[in-house]
């Protein structure tokens, strides 16, 4: 019967899939409505703490966006590719990457990638090699951010565990940043000759010989620096790394988070929220930005979907696994045991589902830690949960094959042979190999 019933939730989380977003939350919430009326299971808690925090950054971080900060942000990151074009295949995945580091989310990929595009042009470059590559890059900076809900509830939930109270934010980091900058290095060098050269391409050539397409082609002219920016855009970008500071230095100083007798300290996840807000407000106040403008932007939008798609994906799942543990745990805890990378597929295989690694996490995570698995290399792992290139159907890799006029970033004949697949698994791999390597010796 547990069998039926997992198979059941992953039939809600396809037809989620299949409407993405919103639909995913949605639809997942007839599937816990089924689970608890009609299955008999009782419900687990929703994921407050996970949402709060992906609603502190995104409404920071929309403010930062509606106060010109994210244009100054991609005019910096410009500079830095059009200065260095014939490196565009390692600096455009690099500038993605830590825009999200930075930002917490990977949805100002939308702005920068046009101009990737338009850079590889100009300079002979196949754009499928770093346009693919920074889109992937976007999303494997996720786990990489000190401010991303995945880290923060992997936090809150390793420094619980007997013998890793002395885990810190830091320390989560200190792991997730080196493996996912070797991922991401990891798949820019990959790119850097994969695929035919223009010249030798049939679909770009069909396109030259098109007068429409060719038209685009020889016309493409994306570019941010021709727009003059308010002196706000700039001090937004100021306050805003004020705050990642601030975030940081209270994360190496717990005594700052112990507040009159309490013998425990204010969570991270709390701190976080607390900070985010606090920043919003304070750059609203002193860029004089339009508060009407905040929520018409585009991390916004993105953060609401989002939000809501992990409300309903991770009650649902976490109410089936609260359930199913007790009868699953010793099968699956020695075969994880004696195969540890198996847990890692169950990770990026439920990503592929779900689209969230930060959902992912908050299902699976609780799995890990019943089943007694290390802390190291649950942490280790966190890579994994970056699973969603594999079916190209996130707004990203979307985005970016429509944002490629040459038509060598593409969704392939098979579906599954399109221009994310090799650069993902390439970075989740190495992203997972080198977080359990640096894992096993800083905890």
């Amino acid at each position: 019967m547990l069998y039926a019933e997992f198979i059941l939730l992953l039939f809600f989380l396809y037809v989620g899939s299949r409407y993405g977003g919103v639909g995913l939350g949605v639809v997942s919430g007839i599937g816990l409505i089924v689970e608890v009326f009609i299955l008999r299971m009782p419900p687990s808690s929703p994921p407050i703490d996970v949402m709060l925090i992906i609603l502190a950054v995104v409404t920071c971080a929309s403010v930062l966006e509606a106060a010109g900060g994210l244009k100054y942000m991609l005019q910096i990151a410009e500079r830095i590719l059009r200065s260095n074009p014939k490196r565009v295949t390692i600096l455009g995945p690099m500038v993605t990457y830590f825009m999200t580091m930075i930002l917490g989310t990977g949805h100002a990929v939308y702005t920068i990638m046009p101009i990737i595009g338009d850079i590889a042009l100009k300079n002979g470059i196949r754009p499928e090699r770093p346009m693919a590559a920074a889109s992937v890059s976007s999303q494997i900076g996720i786990t990489a951010s000190p401010i991303s809900a995945a880290v923060v509830y992997y936090l809150g939930q390793i420094s619980e565990l007997p013998g890793f109270s002395h885990v810190s934010l830091l320390t989560i980091v200190s792991i997730t940043i080196p493996a996912t900058f070797c991922g991401v290095l990891a798949l820019s060098l990959y790119s850097l000759r994969r695929g035919k050269e223009l010249k030798d391409d049939p679909e770009y050539q069909r396109r030259l010989n098109d007068p429409e397409w060719s038209q685009l082609i020889k016309n493409t002219t994306s570019t941010s620096l021709n727009e003059t920016l308010p002196p706000a855009a700039k001090n937004s970008v100021l306050l805003f790394l004020l705050a990642l500071i601030c975030i940081v230095v209270v994360a190496m100083f717990p005594a700052i988070r112990t507040i009159g007798d309490s013998p425990k300290a204010v969570s991270m996840g709390v701190i976080i929220q607390m900070m985010m807000l606090a920043f919003a407000g304070i750059i609203l106040l002193v860029t004089k930005t339009d508060v009407k403008k905040v929520p018409n932007g585009v991390v916004f939008k993105s953060g609401m979907v989002a939000t809501i798609a992990i409300f309903g994906i991770a009650w649902m799942s976490d109410t089936y696994f609260t359930y199913a543990m007790p009868a699953f745990k010793a099968g699956i805890t020695e075969m994880v045991k004696t195969y540890p990378w198996t847990f890692a597929l169950a990770l990026f295989a439920v990503s592929v589902v779900i689209n969230s690694q930060a959902a992912t996490g908050r299902m699976l995570l609780p799995v890990g830690i019943a089943m007694g698995l290390p802390a190291p290399l649950l942490v280790g792992l966190l890579p994994a949960t970056y699973g969603y290139f594999f079916i190209p159907n996130y707004p990203s890799d979307i985005a970016t094959v429509n944002f490629d006029v040459s038509g060598t970033t593409k969704i392939g004949k098979y579906y599954f042979n399109h221009s994310f697949m090799v650069p993902g698994l390439i970075g989740v791999f190495v992203g997972c190999v080198v977080g359990i390597s640096i894992a096993n010796v800083l905890m």
